[in-house]
């Protein structure tokens, strides 16, 4: 397959925000804006978010306040509430979509396939069986059958 059309993706694409200046992970919280910024859940030391680019419906991310690279960087506190929200997002995940699998990790480096490198985060990707189904394997293209808007409301409502 040469080419596949998706005039409809226009407007999504057309009207994507400029990226923000400075890191993602700092400046969405510190908008206080939680429904423009996809923010699912504020505790004290990290937050839940929805992955603005998800590879999957219900793709989140759970990253602490603080500015930091790696995991030796963030101190105990932190790091406990860190991995609280990811258990916490993994059962409400698994409640919500009902997937057979979820991945969940954090790429530490550029190097390591990570896009916001100097702010550690854990990427939560609920799986099912045949999601890499021949529009993906071939095209190289995800079908998303739910806007971010939704997955934020279901997902709000859930925590």
């Amino acid at each position: 397959m040469d080419r596949l059309w998706t005039p409809w993706r226009y407007q999504y694409i057309s009207s994507a925000p400029a990226p923000p200046e400075g890191c993602i992970f700092c400046t969405k919280p510190a908008a206080q804006d939680d429904e423009a910024n996809l923010i699912l859940h504020r505790g004290r030391h990290a937050f839940a978010l929805l992955n603005l680019f998800p590879y999957n419906n219900g793709h989140l991310m759970v990253a602490p306040y603080a500015h930091a690279a790696t995991l030796e960087e963030i101190d105990q506190s932190t790091a406990d509430e860190l991995f609280a929200l990811t258990r916490h997002a993994e059962a409400l995940l698994r409640r919500v979509y009902r997937p057979q699998g979820i991945n969940i990790g954090m790429n530490i480096g550029s190097c390591a396939g990570a896009g916001v490198a100097g702010h550690i985060h854990m990427h939560l990707l609920p799986r099912w069986v045949g999601d890499a189904g021949f529009i993906t394997t071939v095209g190289e293209t995800r079908v998303l059958p739910e806007e971010l808007s939704t997955t934020l409301r279901r997902l709000k409502e859930a925590w």
